[in-house]
């Protein structure tokens, strides 16, 4: 699988490289050039299969034949929990992510690429530096939690996670090392990107980032939007809408790879009030405002690092951004709809998937079969779920065990000089 630079196009790597690297010259994004397309039946024959031989194929048709050898087992050793499509109002599904031990999405990617790492890094020692608007960092942590020669750093923003999420970073310790950063998600991002143009840093810490910069981790999330479809009738796999919501577009670039690999689909961008790409849409116009604390947080992100791959791939399908259906929610309106189906169906939403919900139901059209991406468990959110529906939601006990334990955390400035001296000073690579 060639990869190349999207802001350097000489740039040009294998998927093993890009996976070690995480991110080209002047901070681009690795990302296709091509995608070969699978034949109608090669798709029925894909729908047939269960999530893991399933996934083995998809994976393997991206990345070739003579990459990774030990890729089938690695995704089955990855992919060991469950993705169910639940009815969850009149003709929408919850695509449920969040069955994996970190209780979300990120589990798929974050726990494929810490495998794919592991099997290429040989002698080398390196340290992941990953930014997390809530989910990644935990998720991240858990993945790679004792995972021998590599040490992991998770930024998150003060104030600006839930208290579960921070438990599930901040608890483990040993190769984990927690860092609150006093300020917004959009900074800790900068810091991640600071640090890659630091030669200096990069070197002396073996640096990698297992944020959906990496391309590993958008290409494992290929692969559940297939699962998504394989649970429908086949008479309803030709009509089908994903509403995904969105925060640094990772998830949605999965799925549009999805998609140019012949997955009969429509895409909704669902965002909260951190609506860059909306209004970019509508108006043509660049402009990030300052990231807005939403109860949403995991999108809360103003300047999306995935948005090039988007474009890149609408370029490469020949597909227009006037195709794609959008929308922002507010946080009254999501609390509005979670207590609306709530009262409807008894499904119980949290912030995310009620924004995911919401711009699903005003984009559906008649006859098509609305699929939404549940990607955290509700009780990751409890507060504001049991505030806003008036419920004691019950803890998963992976959550009740976590939530009891001392967080090993450090408190810093979003100040990249800092960051750097106490990487140099503390990771025992």
């Amino acid at each position: 699988m060639e990869l190349v630079n999207l802001k350097d196009k000489t740039e040009r790597v294998s998927f093993a490289q890009a996976v070690k690297q995480g991110i080209g010259r002047e901070q681009g994004l690795f990302f296709m050039e091509d995608i070969k397309p699978f034949s109608a039946e090669e798709i029925d024959a894909l729908l047939s299969m269960d999530l893991v031989s399933r996934s083995q194929k998809v994976l393997r048709h991206l990345i070739g034949p003579d990459e990774i050898p030990t890729l089938e087992a690695i995704i089955a050793d990855a992919f060991n929990f469950k993705a169910p499509l639940v009815k969850a109002d009149d003709n929408a599904y919850c695509l449920e992510l969040f069955h994996g031990p970190t209780l979300a999405f990120k589990d798929f990617g974050a726990r494929f690429m810490a495998r794919v790492l592991s099997s290429i890094i040989g002698d080398s020692k390196c340290t992941i530096l990953t930014a997390t608007s809530g989910d990644t960092g935990a998720a991240v942590a858990d993945a790679f939690y004792h995972q021998d020669k590599i040490n992991v750093v998770v930024l998150y923003p003060k104030g600006m996670v839930s208290p579960l999420q921070e438990s599930l970073i901040a608890t483990l310790g040993d190769n984990i090392h927690a860092v609150e950063i006093d300020a917004p998600f959009d900074n800790c991002q900068d810091m991640v990107k600071s640090a890659f143009d630091d030669a200096e840093l990069r070197a002396a810490v073996g640096l990698n980032s297992a944020n959906s910069i990496n391309i590993s981790r958008l290409l494992a999330q290929v692969c559940y939007y297939f699962e998504a479809v394989s649970q429908l009738p086949r008479e309803q796999r030709d009509q089908v809408v994903f509403a995904v919501p969105c925060g640094n577009f990772g998830n949605i670039t999965a799925g549009l790879i999805a998609k140019a690999l012949g997955l009969k689909s429509r895409f909704v961008i669902a965002c909260n009030a951190n609506d860059t790409v909306p209004r970019y849409l509508k108006s043509g116009a660049w402009e990030p405002h300052k990231t807005v604390a939403t109860i949403s947080n995991a999108m809360d992100i103003s300047r999306p690092n995935n948005w090039p791959r988007v474009e890149a791939l609408c370029q490469i399908m020949g597909w227009s951004l006037s195709d794609f259906a959008y929308g922002s929610v507010s946080d009254d309106t999501t609390r509005e709809n979670m207590r609306a189906l709530y009262q409807k169906t008894g499904y119980i939403l949290e912030p995310h998937a009620s924004v995911a919900h919401k711009v699903l139901s005003e984009n559906l059209k008649e006859g098509e079969v609305g699929i939404f991406l549940g990607t955290a468990h509700p009780a990751k959110f409890k507060e504001e779920v049991d505030r806003t529906l008036g419920i004691e939601l019950p803890l998963p006990q992976a959550l009740a065990d976590r939530i009891a334990l001392e967080k090993q955390k450090k408190l810093m400035a979003a100040d990249f000089a800092t960051l750097k001296s106490y990487m140099l000073d503390e990771l025992k690579l």
